[in-house]
């Protein structure tokens, strides 16, 4: 183990992406980072199923895709920055991912904000 990330299981909402993450969750972090272009958006908004079979997703990979189970890809090991790029595609902002995150619909997360009337 990452000596830097010794004692992170009591931390609990901390999910580490290390190494060993990055390296099991490869072609799904490709997978999403590959959102970025027009041409694959395009795709995925056409045929999520085939896109997803070609970028070799695992069919646990799939149904978080398939889900936006965000806070489950989180865990999994997808890498938030690239999740950012997904979010885009499916039409969410950053702050109603963050919602959903923490188990909220986007109005009861926006009350917990300090400026709960900006979006």
């Amino acid at each position: 183990m990452n000596p830097q990330l010794k004692g992170i299981e009591e931390l609990e909402g901390t999910y580490p992406f290390d190494i060993r993450t990055s390296n099991r969750t490869l072609k799904l972090n490709r997978f999403l980072w590959n959102m970025i272009r027009g041409e694959w958006r395009e795709r995925y908004k056409a045929n999520p199923e085939a896109l997803m079979e070609e970028a070799q997703l695992t069919d646990a990979e799939k149904e978080l895709v398939r889900r936006e189970d965000w806070l489950g890809l989180v865990k999994y090991g997808a890498n938030f920055f690239v999740l950012e790029k997904f979010a885009r595609v499916v039409g969410k902002t950053n702050l109603e991912v963050y919602a959903l995150m923490r188990g909220e619909t986007f109005e009861e997360f926006m009350k917990t904000r300090r400026v709960p009337e900006s979006r």
